[in-house]
């Protein structure tokens, strides 16, 4: 079942403890949140972030240009929270990722990757062209002394990666990393009705050949896949990226109960 969390400011916020790992145990609750864009959050939303759910680091994933045109969030008026920002494209000038064709449009070298599927396509080009910041943000989330929140501009994208690369580390089940994954679905009409209402994002989405963006389980699976057949894995992968064994230990024993 899926943990959300009830914010009045944001669509797409969950804790993902509770999930099964291959060895019997579960992920640990409040290690673990993701969401969509934090920017409206409210004085409640942030009482339930900092105060019961201990959060002590953001993990930023949007692009240099979306954090300049939104601004600071209400989140950075809290000192005991530390933020993080690693940008998971690039950075080539462009606003946002948030309407996917366009970004496809002027990047024809994400399909060639996978031309099967464009969002696997794009999620393996976190991988090929920012492997520092996927490997940094790992890092965040395991060194955070409470619960680490990750978040980009819908939550289902780049924080879907770095969160299945996370659950997988810890050991959770392939099936339940892509279920964990395709959740965002069930709340992608909110999700799109908050990036239409911000100025950052609305022109992108306008772009759009179609309005469909839920996240699909299918693209997660062959993602996780081509990495396997690429790369050898998750964890080669890391450890290419010199992401220990040791590392990915620790982060282990930080997400499972």
């Amino acid at each position: 079942m899926t943990s959300w969390l009830e914010l009045e400011g944001a669509a797409n916020a969950r804790d993902v403890g509770g999930l099964p790992t291959a060895d019997g145990k579960r992920t640990a609750a409040r290690r673990l949140l993701r969401s969509d864009n934090l920017q409206d959050l409210t004085p409640a939303d942030i009482k339930l972030l900092v105060g019961d759910l201990g959060l002590s680091t953001v993990v930023d994933l949007r692009s240099s240009r979306e954090v300049e045109l939104e601004g600071p969030g209400p989140l950075r008026a809290v000192d005991s929270v530390r933020h993080m920002h690693f940008s998971m494209h690039a950075e080539a000038g462009e606003n946002t990722d948030a309407a996917a064709e366009a970004l496809f449009a002027r990047r024809e070298s994400t399909l060639a990757r996978f031309p099967e599927n464009p969002m696997t396509a794009l999620y393996l080009g976190y991988l090929e062209d920012r492997p520092d910041n996927v490997v940094a943000a790992l890092r965040a989330i395991r060194d955070a002394p409470g619960a680490a929140l990750v978040h980009c501009a819908a939550g289902k994208d780049r924080t879907g990666v770095i969160v299945a690369l996370a659950l997988t580390v810890a050991g959770v089940a392939r099936d339940e990393v892509v279920a964990d994954y395709a959740a965002s679905g069930e709340r992608i009409d909110a999700i799109l009705a908050r990036l239409k209402a911000s100025s950052t994002y609305a022109a992108d989405l306008s772009k759009r050949p179609t309005p469909d963006q839920t996240p699909r389980g299918e693209t997660m699976t062959l993602f996780l896949d081509q990495v396997d057949r690429r790369y050898g894995g998750v964890a080669t992968w890391l450890t290419d990226q010199g992401f220990t064994a040791a590392e990915a230990e620790e982060l282990r024993a930080k997400l499972v109960a």
